[in-house]
C-alpha cells in the first residue's frame, strides 16, 4: 500500500466511526447475509457483540496501517478463530464486497475511486495474511 491510500483509509475512517457500530454492523452484516443467507448459521442470535468486534477489529488495523507486521500475531489469531467458526477462503471474498459496499454507503459523496481502490488493497492484504494458515 502506498503513503497516499494509508493517509485516504485513515481520512475515511475517522469520518466513517461518526456512524453508531450498531448501524454500521446491521448494514455489513445484512449486505454479508443477502450475498450468502447460509453464513448467517455462524454468528449467535446476539449480533451487538459482533457489531463491536467488527469496528475494533477494523479500528486496529486502520491505526496501524503504516506497520501491519506488528499486528501480524492478532491477524493470525483472528484468523485461526475465523477457521474454527467454519470461515472458508470464498468467504473471505463475500467479506470483502459487503465490507466496500457498507464503506462507499456509509461515506456517500466522500467515496471516491480513489479511496476504493486503497480500501481494496487494505483488504487484500488483509485477507492474504489470514488465508495464509
Amino acid at each position: 500500500m502506498t503513503q497516499t491510500q494509508i493517509q485516504l483509509i485513515k481520512k475515511s475512517w475517522r469520518l466513517f466511526q461518526q456512524i453508531k457500530p450498531e448501524i454500521v454492523g446491521d448494514v455489513f452484516y445484512s449486505k454479508l447475509f443477502a450475498i450468502h443467507p447460509p453464513l448467517r448459521k455462524m454468528f449467535g442470535a446476539d449480533m451487538n457483540t459482533q457489531y463491536k468486534k467488527l469496528m475494533d477489529m477494523l479500528s486496529m488495523i486502520v491505526a496501524r496501517l503504516d506497520s501491519l507486521d506488528v499486528i501480524s500475531t492478532e491477524i493470525h489469531e483472528m484468523a485461526v478463530r475465523h477457521v474454527k467458526y467454519g470461515a472458508t477462503p470464498a468467504h473471505y471474498k463475500m467479506v470483502g464486497t459487503a465490507l466496500l459496499w457498507t464503506l462507499e454507503h456509509g461515506l456517500g459523496s466522500d467515496w471516491s475511486p480513489e479511496l476504493k481502490e486503497a480500501w481494496e488493497e487494505c483488504y487484500r492484504k488483509l485477507s492474504d495474511a489470514m488465508l495464509k494458515l
